[in-house]
């Protein structure tokens, strides 16, 4: 992991959109329109997200400026081309300047204010999991559209010990099993959420607590509570920045980023929460029940 400095304007502002992490240490503007925007199923932004897909929107660079924070990025080497960067004290991902290229890649769900188009494509659906469906009707490409001529590297094997449910971060350093049946499983679309994971919204797995075990590289991971909420925080792999389950203690639940897995978690099909927060440019078009803030526990009466 490498952390990066850039110098700061100090000059007032008015931007197109604004963009922050979730603890509001790293925040920036962008002022030009957006050029692509796209849902990402590859299992690297899977696992760095912690989400079933990441959005993403692009333009070009000339127009972005970082507004404070640098100091607390970090980034991690995903390919012999590119660096994913986050935040280091909460994990959220932040965007990703390609300097060469003359652009910048921002996660859609850490931005203020319409960013003036909707989600073009799905790329690398061929690399969503098989028990993620997938029901609107956006053009799809198994790896990137064509011409847009970027290498596509293998995904090294995570394999599970047999008969074990479990996953991993992005660098694969940290990987977790867990030893019981899930619990319920909740798309939610809460402003915390969408920052937290960078896309349109978090699908977690919640599981008994006592049912997560951390099998290796569990000194790599970095716990955020974020201060003004009774229960919301996020864990992730300090090395690579990618999601992780997250312990949370008064609830007696380990939350689990459904992009981290490494094998089906034999979970129920999810409803979706919160959706009066809902980003606007996102649309749910899967028909499963929706809850304008928190949907019911199933086993409250």
């Amino acid at each position: 992991m490498h952390t990066g400095t850039w110098v700061l304007p100090t000059e007032t502002f008015t931007a197109r959109v604004i963009g922050q992490c979730l603890c509001g240490a790293v925040r920036w503007s962008y002022d030009a329109p957006f050029s692509a925007m796209f849902h990402c199923h590859c299992s690297v932004c899977r696992k760095h997200h912690g989400a079933l897909f990441a959005t993403t929107v692009v333009g070009p660079l000339d127009s972005f400026r970082w507004r404070a924070g640098t100091e607390k990025i970090g980034t991690w080497l995903s390919s012999p081309h590119e660096r994913r960067s986050f935040c280091t004290v909460c994990g959220s991902k932040v965007p990703r300047v390609e300097h060469d290229s003359r652009r910048v890649f921002m996660p859609a769900g850490a931005l203020d204010g319409d960013p003036g188009l909707r989600p073009q494509m799905r790329i690398f659906v061929a690399s969503k999991p098989a028990w993620h469906e997938l029901h609107d009707s956006l053009p799809r490409h198994d790896a990137y559209p064509p011409g847009w001529n970027a290498p596509v590297y293998p995904t090294p094997d995570r394999a599970m010990r047999a008969g074990s449910v479990g996953g991993s971060c992005s660098c694969g350093k940290v990987r977790y099993e867990l030893g019981s049946r899930p619990i319920l499983m909740r798309n939610c679309h809460c402003s915390r959420c969408r920052r937290a994971r960078g896309t349109a919204h978090a699908t977690n797995v919640a599981y008994p607590l006592d049912s997560l075990r951390i099998v290796a590289g569990e000194e790599l991971v970095v716990a955020f509570k974020l201060p003004e909420a009774e229960h919301f925080g996020q864990s992730f792999c300090r090395d690579c920045g990618g999601a992780l389950p997250h312990r949370s203690p008064g609830r007696k639940l380990a939350i689990v980023p459904a992009g981290t897995f490494d094998a089906d978690p034999g979970a129920n099909p999810p409803v979706h929460q919160f959706v009066a927060s809902k980003a606007g440019w996102f649309d749910i078009t899967d028909g499963v029940p929706q809850y304008p803030e928190s949907a019911p526990l199933p086993w409250a009466k």
